[in-house]
């Protein structure tokens, strides 16, 4: 990411495509099974109550089936993935000089500890199964926010993790790949907020697959007490191989009465990897759930964020970008659940796609009976920039309801060829009227996230369009 003082982070391919020669402590073989669950429940010396949440979780894996809609999930062959491998580096260091060199060099060349440094709050660094940094300012500490590896807090927080742990926000049997998550998640984070501390910087936790085939099912726990506010930023990558990887993390928010929580996440997985992520929040009254996520990795994504809105006066805001190149399909899109009166959403969804890439909304709308006063708005766009792309959009609404508000709108369309030749015969090239021409497309979104992560991510999407155009 880039800073607003005068040295900045090049951002280059180079940034997220290298590798480091694998150093592991241990790597499970291919697969998963009841003997690999006990394994990481045992490594991490976790109470019971856990090691049966894991066994619950794989027994319903291997009951329910794959989707059987969306995007084809055929060539991810489950039992050649690497589920669980612990870096051979200490967990949970304190500064950056404590981490091995290679893994430390990673995360510089990615920006984090610049970024912690200038503009965050805290920072925590997964590096495949485990979190290899965790850090938060003594002045929140202070103030008694609690950020910490998911493993810890565990430990730490028993009776606040079991209460919320896959619970009423993601149930273990949502579907397939939630259920598999609980069974082999490993690492993440864990935040707490109390009643009335704001949180004013934000908060950030970076995600790095490294070995081949390897897997990473991160959980995220963020639990904001009345009248607080946090602002909470995940990034995550991984370099490029020929074999298949599996991401399938975890977000659960509990955002409790008249508080506030911003998500906003750039997932920028290696082209090789299935982002199979669930991200869900429970909002109470008068609480505020802000997403904000850009998608352009992977080779399949199936991200829909869900908001539940369970108290009178709470509110859902979605914006996303997603990129699919040659050989990607985007699917991605917002859930809200409206389950109260006078609740609020909107959603706003941008989707690119170029080379044969396949960028798709899906999404959903539910109001409740009795839910009256509620207000909700969605726009989908989608932008193809050839004739071999595809955009589409799956929107659905459910109201049961006449005492509401509802709006949406879907526009799909190529990049204008008068487009391009206005602007390149004012003496641009093709590429920069085309970069252009997408800046103005997401510029509504863009202009939502944080300036470092703002340059970021159009900093990627100019590098996709560099290594499209001839």
């Amino acid at each position: 990411m880039q800073s607003n003082t005068n040295q900045t982070i090049e951002i280059t391919r180079e940034r997220y495509d290298h590798f480091n020669p694998e150093n592991l402590k241990f790597k499970s073989e291919v697969g998963v099974s009841e003997e690999l669950v006990r394994q990481i429940s045992l490594d991490k010396k976790e109470p019971e109550w856990m090691l049966n949440k894991r066994l619950l979780g794989l027994k319903t894996f291997l009951e329910k089936p794959l989707p059987n809609w969306g995007p084809s999930l055929e060539d991810l062959n489950l039992e050649q993935i690497h589920f669980y491998m612990r870096p051979d580096a200490n967990k949970n260091s304190r500064t950056w000089d404590d981490v091995p060199k290679d893994i430390r060099e990673t995360y510089e060349k990615l920006g984090i500890p610049k970024a912690e440094r200038e503009a965050l709050a805290g920072v925590g660094a997964q590096y495949e199964s485990e979190i290899i940094y965790h850090n938060l300012k003594k002045e929140w500490e202070d103030k008694g926010v609690v950020f910490l590896d998911m493993d810890e807090a565990v430990h730490k927080f028993p009776e606040l993790v079991q209460k919320y742990f896959m619970t009423s926000c993601v149930p273990i049997n949502l579907h397939k790949f939630t259920a598999l998550h609980a069974a082999v998640w490993s690492g993440g984070t864990f935040i707490y907020v109390p009643k009335n501390v704001k949180v004013e910087i934000p908060l950030q936790a970076y995600f790095r697959m490294n070995a081949k085939k390897g897997g990473q099912f991160e959980h995220t726990l963020i639990i904001a007490d009345e009248n607080s506010q946090v602002h909470y930023i995940e990034g995550c990558s991984s370099p490029i191989y020929n074999e298949i990887g599996l991401h399938a993390g975890c977000v659960e928010i509990h955002v409790l009465k008249n508080a506030r929580v911003r998500y906003t996440s750039i997932e920028n997985w290696s082209k090789n990897t299935y982002n199979l992520n669930t991200k869900r929040a429970r909002v109470s009254s008068d609480g505020i759930i802000e997403w904000l996520n850009g998608n352009l990795g992977s080779k399949v994504t199936m991200l829909y964020p869900c908001s539940m809105l369970i108290g009178e006066g709470a509110r859902s805001d979605y914006i996303g970008i997603a990129y699919a190149g040659q050989g990607q399909y985007q699917d991605t899109g917002c859930k809200v659940h409206h389950l109260a009166p006078n609740t609020s959403s909107t959603v706003i969804s941008k989707g690119i796609s170029k080379n044969g890439g396949v960028s798709s909304y899906r999404g959903l709308i539910e109001i409740k009976h009795g839910c009256t006063g509620v207000t909700s708005s969605v726009s989908c766009d989608g932008l193809m920039m050839d004739n071999e792309s595809r955009a589409l959009t799956f929107p659905s609404m459910d109201v049961k309801e006449n005492d509401v508000k509802v709006s949406h709108e879907a526009s799909i369309g190529k990049i204008g060829e008068d487009q391009l030749f206005y602007l390149m015969s004012r003496g641009l090239s093709e590429q920069e009227a085309t970069k252009m021409i997408v800046s103005g497309f997401i510029e509504p979104v863009i202009k939502h996230l944080p300036l470092e992560y703002a340059a970021e991510l159009n900093r990627l999407i100019d590098l996709e369009i560099e290594n499209s155009v001839s």
